[in-house]
């Protein structure tokens, strides 16, 4: 179960990283919750398709995995140029490396809750 999850996990990150947003669904519950607001499905593409217009470079990096079914926690590692502002900073083209810390819960193979936190402090520092 622990391996079959994981695996899953992975095949979420590589649709993200091919930006197949018309296969989102396989991975991701239509009534999915992300840091407590309920995006449903086609908020959370929203989101992720706004994330890659404004960062043409994100490709999503699994730095370690962990699952504890129904749970995986994941950081995620980026080294991207985000074209203006990102977090509230004025990154404005700059190369920039940072960690997102996130926590699914997972619901009959899909994703229903994700908890995230990027560490904005590694951005500023870069800055």
């Amino acid at each position: 179960m622990v391996a079959d999850l994981q695996d899953r996990y992975r095949a979420y990150i590589d649709c993200l990283n091919r930006q197949d947003w018309a296969r989102l669904g396989d991975y991701v519950d239509n009534e999915v919750i992300h840091n407590d607001r309920p995006f449903g499905l086609s908020g959370y593409r929203q989101m992720l398709e706004g994330n890659f217009a404004d960062i043409p470079d994100l490709r999503f990096t699994i730095d370690f995995l962990v699952a504890d079914p129904p749970h995986v926690a994941s950081r995620l590692t980026f080294d991207c140029t985000p074209k203006a502002e990102f977090l509230g900073l004025p990154v404005n083209g700059r190369r920039v490396s940072f960690s997102e810390n996130v926590f699914y819960q997972f619901s009959n193979g899909k994703i229903t809750r994700v908890w995230s936190i990027v560490d904005k402090a590694a951005i500023e520092a870069q800055l």
